[in-house]
């Protein structure tokens, strides 16, 4: 007899639907996985055989055949156990399921019976509303960002048995209460404000342009100057999430198991890597394929601190997800794409000892020292970073009676109008902020006037920048005029957007 149930496999953060085909026939004794199940799936026989045991349901003794199809697909992960372990129910006549009311089921048992948390609920209810898939049935743990999806009633499930009830109508689980989108739009409450930073007032107005246009920014300075400290409050003046971007990284987050008892990611990810971190950590990938950082930081902030210790191979594979807002991972059968769209700030000291420049205290490293630390950071990586900005030590008179400046609050809603423009401006063009804009929105929408045209070619000449750092300069200035709320870009727009980038000269060159 042949019983046919319904779940979810994911790849990448997509899911698709798995049609789980339990067949049982005259013969020795066998349980044999077909499909293309990873070594998780092919255990699942003896998960399934002790879950049914030792729920008082009797084990087949005969030729069984479990197909996952389609067979093309990879299969993995334990969250197959429960459409198995039904589908041999059905298939030993100890269930009538009704094919025309099947509901998607997602679950990992544990030898007893237990229904355990998977991965990727979030997608897989997802790609339920998709395809018009009515009723899923989901471990409880799982069953709070599932419900999340408009459009399918999600039943939460904690036992095998009560599954097995709810199917046969027996007993019927009570569906899962949905959570009200509108709540989860609130940000959280911030725990870190820029009115803890005293004095810094260049950095923090640097800060408030990286924010607005989503630009990359490196903070070069001596140990103890407050860099960890800035980019740490970063996320405070950025916009709160949309309820888009909150399922896009909420997605990421639930295939990577992170989650965990939060329905939806509600605040902007910060990311802080080490870095000892290896490529498969920073980028994803692996034997099992996990986003990595860059991916887990999208719609957010990947904080690289001590920029140059991290190995320079490391830091060149940012260059796609930098450019193209996401990263590829080919594998043998298999490429996954995950969405990496992040801002980046990174914070370093001007040289080994960290005191180059320093006037307060003479640094003790010598120039090829200096050359061969700085040297770490690609020319290429460089470019993409849009703002440089030196953050000096902060002098003691400052510390003990320094002003506080602007809270975060304030800072977010300049943030936010400005953000709003720039909606306004691409709508319909897929472009977020200033930061991605191409070609085509460079020329149409940051024209300069004849003296803005001689100003920054000057400063090319002088600073001996890229074609790439030119096109940078623009969209820093496209953002500052925006936070003033000015429809052109100014000289004085201009001006400052160039002195961010004389850390080319100073630094590196």
């Amino acid at each position: 007899m042949v019983a046919k149930t319904y779940t979810f496999g994911v790849v990448g953060i997509e899911a698709f639907l798995v049609e789980v085909e339990v067949h049982i026939a005259s013969g020795l004794p066998a349980f044999t996985v077909v499909g293309l199940p990873d070594s998780i799936v092919r255990e699942s026989k003896e998960r399934v055989k002790s879950a049914l045991h030792n729920c008082g349901y009797p084990f087949p003794m005969d030729r069984i055949t479990v197909n996952l199809a389609p067979a093309h697909l990879k299969k993995e992960g334990a969250g197959f156990d429960l459409p198995v372990a039904v589908g041999l129910l059905a298939a030993s006549g100890l269930l009538d399921l009704d094919p025309d009311r099947l509901p998607i089921l997602v679950g990992e048992l544990s030898l007893d019976g237990r229904i355990k948390a998977v991965a990727g609920c979030l997608p897989m209810a997802m790609g339920a509303r998709a395809l018009g898939c009515r009723e899923m049935i989901v471990p409880r743990e799982n069953a709070a960002e599932a419900a999340v999806v408009e459009g399918v009633t999600i039943y939460a499930a904690d036992h095998l048995a009560r599954v097995v009830e709810h199917l046969g109508g027996h007993r019927t689980l009570d569906p899962y209460e949905k959570v009200e989108a509108g709540l989860l739009r609130d940000p959280p409450p911030e725990s870190l404000d820029l009115r803890d930073i005293k004095g810094q007032e260049h950095a923090k107005r640097a800060l408030e342009v990286a924010a607005a246009g989503n630009h990359n920014i490196l903070l070069v300075g001596p140990p103890g100057s407050g860099k960890s400290m800035l980019a740490q409050r970063l996320p405070s003046i950025l916009p709160p999430l949309s309820l888009e971007e909150s399922l896009e990284t909420s997605q990421i987050y639930s295939v990577a198991g992170l989650l965990n008892d939060r329905p939806l990611v509600t605040a902007r990810p910060f990311r802080h890597p080490h870095h000892t971190i290896s490529d498969a950590g920073l980028i994803g990938g692996g034997h099992v394929p996990r986003p990595g950082e860059v991916s887990l930081a999208h719609n957010g902030v990947l904080f690289l601190d001590e920029f140059p210790e991290f190995r320079r191979n490391i830091l060149d594979l940012l260059r796609q997800p930098m450019e193209d807002g996401r990263v590829t991972i080919a594998r043998a059968g298999i490429t996954l794409t995950y969405p990496a769209r992040f801002m980046l700030a990174a914070a370093m000291n001007p040289c080994p000892c960290g005191y180059a420049g320093e006037p307060r205290r003479p640094c003790c490293c010598s120039s090829v020292q200096i050359q061969r630390y700085r040297s770490r950071i690609s020319g290429p990586i460089l470019d993409r970073i849009d703002l440089h900005v030196e953050v000096p030590a902060v002098d003691v008179e400052d510390l003990r009676n320094g002003s506080r400046g602007e809270p975060s609050r304030a800072v977010r809603e300049r943030v936010c109008a400005a953000r709003s423009l720039q909606q306004e401006r691409f709508a319909g063009t897929g472009i977020h902020a200033n930061a991605f804009m191409g070609p085509r929105e460079l020329e149409r929408f940051c024209r300069l006037d004849l003296r803005g045209e001689r100003l920054l070619e000057d400063a090319l000449r002088r600073l001996h920048l890229s074609a790439r750092a030119y096109h940078r300069i623009l969209k820093v200035a496209r953002t500052i005029a925006d936070l003033e709320q000015c429809p052109s870009i100014a000289s004085h727009h201009l001006l400052e957007a160039i002195q961010y980038r004389s850390l080319d000269r100073d630094l590196f060159a």
